[in-house]
């Protein structure tokens, strides 16, 4: 059995390994890194956008749509001169946005179209004329499926 020392674990760690603890500040900087970012975007374009990184001047942002893409890149200067008032991107110099859709769309509950009062009456005659007491019945089901 291994020793504890040997696991890359230290006392002073809380059982974490020195990887992981590296891992999690990295995150946490970039969780600090997205608020500051955001903050300077204009308010109606911060639903759907993420910073992802900002390496060598470079300032990566991405959204979900190509819409609110466009308008991040139509504003860039705008975008640019308020991100660079904080001191962590005071040397962004270029502004790329990326859009990439959500992986998953929420399954919107489907609804039965209602149907004019004209098709309900041509729906009700016609039922009237058929013979078939299933088929009739369900003519007159459809039918009772109008707007108003």
């Amino acid at each position: 059995m291994k020793k504890k020392a040997s696991l890359g674990l230290t006392p002073d760690s809380g059982g974490r390994s020195p990887t992981l603890n590296d891992l999690l500040q990295k995150a946490e900087w970039h969780r600090q890194a997205e608020t500051r970012v955001l903050k300077a975007l204009p308010e109606q374009l911060q639903p759907g956008t993420r910073f992802v990184s900002c390496h060598d001047g470079e300032l990566i942002l991405s959204t979900e749509t190509a819409s609110v893409a466009t308008q991040l890149r139509y504003r860039q200067h705008d975008i640019m001169a308020r991100i660079r008032e904080d001191e962590l991107f005071r040397f962004v110099w270029k502004l790329t946005v990326k859009v990439a859709p959500p992986r998953f769309s929420a399954a919107r509950p489907r609804s039965m179209p209602l149907l004019s009062n004209e098709n309900a009456r041509l729906l009700q005659e016609e039922a009237g004329h058929t013979k078939d007491k299933k088929l009739r019945e369900i003519l007159e089901k459809l039918a009772s499926h109008t707007r108003g």
